[in-house]
């Protein structure tokens, strides 16, 4: 009998956030779109060493998450902005505190890593 798969975003709830929030650009991103909706060039010169195709391929991820919201206009050349979404608001609460967080325990992890000789 073959082995039955779940349905996409039936599975671990912490897993599946997790996984597109914890990579190396959301964070930056997500805090980049704090105060105001921004075009992908601000975004990409306020984040600074992230490429473009990765910009693109995490605003993607983010939008399709409902973390933020594109608006395309009809204008000659369009222009694209970014803002956050009231789920990507809600988000900015706990992600501070993460933020903080690591803030304030950085230097300890860094004495452990160097205990380890992973640094």
């Amino acid at each position: 009998m073959p082995e039955e798969k779940p349905e996409p975003g039936t599975g671990c709830p912490i897993r599946g956030v997790l996984d597109r929030i914890g990579d190396q650009w959301s964070l930056l991103t997500l805090e980049a779109l704090e105060t105001d909706k921004k075009r992908f060039n601000a975004l990409l010169r306020e984040i600074g060493d992230i490429s473009k195709q990765m910009l693109s391929k995490t605003l993607r991820h983010l939008e399709q998450d409902g973390y933020i919201r594109r608006t395309v206009y009809p204008e000659v050349p369009p222009r694209v902005e970014y803002e956050l979404t009231e789920l990507g608001r809600s988000f900015l609460i706990p992600m501070k505190a993460l933020v903080g967080w690591a803030d304030q325990n950085h230097p300890e992890i860094i004495r452990a890593r160097l205990r380890h000789g992973t640094v």
